[in-house]
């Protein structure tokens, strides 16, 4: 007979939870883990099927996560995956609500975001894990009634075994210990009255075991955050990430829209570079790199990578496998910019065809890199522009270990964050802060109109004293010349 989860008799000591895990949600994020990554939450997150969450008063993203929950049956540690596995007594469904407004605060631990009482709902029935295959597991998870997630554990980033075994080479886990393994893709925000329901079953294995399904509600808090406790925010970044995608947050799939990628493609780096600088911006051109292809325009939003110097331990232990260098091909895609931080260092190669190619393929719209390139003839073949500082048979191990993704860096002598606006052409590679984007090109076709108009004019025979840069007279004269061409 199954039984109520939270009175099966174990108190958990612990509640362990993986941030990421499955590969839909991995390929939603953006950034695949090297190694599990996990965060803790309170024991007062529990609750039983039936009960409700509140989200805290002047918040907008409280977000529903369908997973399953490993119940830890023996006391382990520094075990195998084998062991691991074995020592998982029964599994059941788990619901990890957030708060992204609180996201900010705590960051990679979680605490405010995640640890609010009742935002870890488990059951309401386990399933005894000693007869399932733990790569034939589903989750499945509904929002008033309609399907919103349904995945199951076959081609798991991390599988069970190897979750528990790795938690277990640092600490003890102790029989009723919890451990959420991570959602799959179709996270996204619920809002009071909404209703969530989060079942796991294995469909394949004998009687099909279920845990029956998770129900919670939804609630709207009352009592606002004083003023001596961090207050929430969020920006379009955590919208984003909590409804699921740009597009269900209501926002444009990219910031870089096709009347914006139009009006930007429309004036040179020169003309931008000259308006940022007006702005007060002089530090944000790439410098001293070379293009594939320097008649093709590269426009798109910076996801970066960078590289440490070579020290052969480092090499040895992050180099190999899927290493930062591949992770950043596999997840940069349309709009996106893949920039490359080599610390100016000329020796060795930071990409080569095989890894260029996959870029392409995946809808990168360019690479810069500050480092050397190898297999120059078959990067410079393809459509895709590459910025780079010099030709180098080398493969990176000879002077770089591929360290970490999607941080701030510096290429070229420029900072480069996430999500910067990159334009290049044969001039060169300008980076341009998002926020300055709409201003700054419709300064420039301004600016380029302009030039236009005196060129025209110098061509007429007219001196360039008043003319360049026009005074007030030449400027009515402009406005005028600008109106008659809009007819």
């Amino acid at each position: 007979m199954a039984v109520t989860a939270l009175e099966a008799g174990f108190e958990p000591g612990k509640i362990i939870a993986l941030h990421l895990n499955y590969p839909s949600r991995i390929a939603q994020r953006g950034r695949a883990p090297g190694h599990p990554s996990f965060f803790m939450k309170p024991t007062t997150s529990l609750a039983v099927s039936g009960s409700s969450v509140e989200r805290p008063a002047g918040c907008e993203l409280l977000a529903f996560e369908g997973e399953i929950a490993l119940i830890i049956g023996t006391r382990v540690r520094r075990v195998s995956p084998t062991e691991g596995w074995a020592a998982v007594a029964s599994i059941t469904a788990a619901n990890d609500f957030g708060v992204y407004d609180l996201r900010y605060v705590d960051k990679g631990s979680n605490l405010r975001s995640k640890g609010g009482d009742g935002f870890t709902p488990l059951g309401p029935n386990l399933i005894d894990a000693r007869d399932l295959d733990q790569h034939q597991i589903r989750v499945r998870t509904w929002v008033n009634g309609t399907i919103a997630q349904d995945d199951t554990t076959e081609g798991l980033t991390f599988d069970f075994g190897t979750i528990v075994a790795d938690l277990s080479q640092l600490m003890t886990l102790e029989p009723g210990d919890v451990i959420l393994t991570g959602t799959p893709a179709g996270s996204s925000v619920v809002v009071p009255g909404d209703t969530v329901e989060v079942e796991v079953d294995a469909p394949t294995a004998t009687g099909k075991p279920s845990s029956g399904r998770l129900v919670t509600t939804i609630t709207q808090g009352t009592n606002e955050l004083p003023a001596f406790s961090a207050g929430p925010q969020v920006d379009d970044l955590q919208r984003e990430e909590a409804w699921g995608s740009r597009e269900a947050a209501g926002m444009p799939a990219s910031i870089l829209t096709p009347e914006l990628k139009k009006k930007i493609n429309s004036v040179s780096t020169a003309t931008l570079s000259s308006v940022l600088r007006k702005k007060g911006f002089n530090n944000v051109s790439i410098d001293g790199l070379q293009s594939t292809r320097p008649t093709k325009r590269m426009l798109g939003l910076a996801r970066t990578l960078r590289y440490i110097a070579n020290r052969e331990d480092l090499f040895e232990k992050f180099g190999g496998g899927f290493n930062a260098q591949k992770r950043a091909i596999e997840s940069v895609g349309p709009d996106e910019v893949l920039v490359m931080e080599a610390r100016g260092e000329k020796g060795t190669g930071t990409v080569g065809d095989i890894l260029a190619i996959r870029a392409q393929l995946r809808g990168c719209e360019g690479i810069v890199t500050d480092g050397g390139v190898r297999d120059v003839a078959a990067v410079s073949a393809l459509d895709m522009p590459t910025y780079f500082a010099n030709p180098h048979p080398a493969v990176l191990g000879r002077r770089h270990v591929p360290w970490d993704t999607d941080i701030t860096i510096t290429c070229g002598g420029c900072a480069v964050q996430p999500g910067d606006v990159i334009v290049g052409d044969a001039d060169g590679v300008l980076v341009i802060p998002p926020h300055l984007i709409d201003d700054v090109v419709d300064a420039a076709i301004v600016q380029e109109a302009e030039e236009e108009f005196i060129l025209a004019m110098v061509k007429q025979g007219e001196k360039v004293d008043t003319l360049y840069p026009m005074d007030a007279e030449w400027k009515k004269r402009f406005e005028t010349w600008r109106q008659g061409k809009k007819k």
